[in-house]
């Protein structure tokens, strides 16, 4: 019962310092190995890679080391570290970073200087410990002060400084511990993309206000990347140009296209009303019949009586004779002699009824 309780008091305590570690990673960088004193004080038995696979020792970390020169740092560096944390459930990443001196000496000359890739190393969120200027090739003496139990790196045999492979050693002892490359990425890789577009990137940091003489340009180059930067501003200009023109016509083609349904409408509700009111049978139809019904009753004569009323006959008067008001139907004169004798008959007619 005392074991198992001093058991329990130990993995709680295993178990607070990686969470008391684990949050001072994501809260600052990663320290320095020669301004701390990270170093693991219980006691560095050698283990095998099976053993660290399960965990053990349960009274400290695997120590893990990755070193590299990591020039303009990036994801297939950072993938590299990842996967070296991650190769046992308890592990802690030191990484080495070696000096512009050894890098220009084995390797060739870097983007980055010292100060800026340790920094950069700093950062990554899989780093535990950084140890700066750190050997070429590592040595037994290396291995012992930073107590490492493994070394993480690809499995590519690293021929230089007149060796086939730097790390045969580290394999013979069984400390070796590989890792994938990422592929389709390196500081090679990044370096060859600005050294081919060389140009380009020339002009973009003139026209940011770099000079020509931070940008080693010389004079007549300056000009014709100046003059290109003004031939590309004026094709961005033309280019804006033809899309605002573009969308100006869409949104005519759209605004006429909503006009023609517009007049589609108003012409179907036109002329449906015009055949409401004007067609066979429609309103204007009926309402002009019953008017012509209506004039034609008006223009046409009321039929007269056939005998008008008889007058009242006076008692001082003789009874005057009764004549019927119907005209009378009379040859017209054939001559003028005939035409004097029917006017002079009337006249006596009209003295003989005094």
């Amino acid at each position: 019962m005392v074991g198992h309780q001093e058991c329990t008091m130990e993995e709680d305590s295993r178990d607070n310092r990686a969470l008391q570690l684990w949050r001072k990673t994501l809260t600052a960088p990663a320290p320095f190995a020669d301004e701390t004193n990270c170093q693991c004080q219980a006691p560095h038995e050698k283990l095998t890679i099976a053993q660290a696979r399960l965990g053990t020792p349960v009274d400290r970390p695997v120590r893990v080391y990755a070193d590299g020169i990591f020039d303009l740092f990036h994801s297939g560096h950072a993938r590299a570290l990842m996967q070296a944390k991650t190769l046992f459930p308890n592990s802690y990443l030191l990484v080495g970073v070696c000096s512009d001196d050894l890098t220009h000496k084995f390797k060739g000359f870097t983007v980055m200087n010292e100060a800026e890739r340790y920094e950069a190393l700093r950062h990554c969120r899989y780093v535990d410990e950084v140890i700066r200027n750190a050997p070429w090739t590592l040595t037994p003496e290396f291995l012992e002060k930073h107590k490492i139990d493994f070394v993480a790196h690809d499995d590519i045999p690293y021929s230089s400084a007149g060796s086939d492979d730097v790390y045969k050693h580290i394999k013979e002892a069984g400390m070796f511990v590989p890792t994938q490359r990422t592929e389709g990425i390196s500081t090679s890789d990044i370096i060859t993309r600005i050294v081919r577009d060389y140009d380009v990137y020339a002009r973009r940091n003139l026209q940011r206000g770099y000079t020509a003489k931070e940008l080693n340009v010389s004079f007549i180059n300056e000009k014709r990347y100046r003059f290109q930067n003004q031939v590309d501003k004026m094709k961005e200009k033309v280019k804006n140009v033809e899309e605002r023109s573009k969308e100006f016509v869409n949104r005519v083609e759209e605004k006429s296209h909503d006009l023609i349904q517009k007049w589609e409408e108003k012409s179907r509700e036109f002329i449906g009303n015009f055949l409401e009111l004007f067609g066979p049978d429609g309103a204007w139809k009926q309402m002009f019949q019953e008017r012509s019904s209506r004039m034609l009753q008006a223009l046409s004569p009321k039929q007269s009586p056939v005998s008008s009323p008889t007058r009242s006959r006076s008692p001082s008067r003789s009874p005057s004779p009764t004549f019927s008001w119907l005209p009378l139907k009379t040859s017209p004169p054939s001559s003028p002699k005939a035409a004097s004798a029917s006017i002079s008959s009337m006249s006596e007619g009209d003295e003989d009824e005094k």
